[in-house]
């Protein structure tokens, strides 16, 4: 799985950090920030579940 966003779409809802919290984090205007742009297979559910309630859909997941 490779996950990308598009930061410039952010609401900064943090939607993403509480669904997935070791693959996204908020900067200091609550921005998404990308941690983990490879997660392993324990975090992948968590992407899929950040990508789907995302309110802006910046969550963008390739799946291998």
């Amino acid at each position: 799985m490779k996950v990308k966003v598009e930061a410039s779409w952010c609401v900064a809802s943090g939607s993403c950090v509480l669904a997935a919290p070791k693959v996204f984090d908020q900067d200091e205007n609550g921005v998404v920030v990308l941690i983990e742009g490879s997660p392993g297979p324990e975090l992948q559910e968590s992407v899929r579940t950040a990508a789907s309630v995302c309110p802006s859909a910046v969550i963008t997941i390739q799946e291998d």
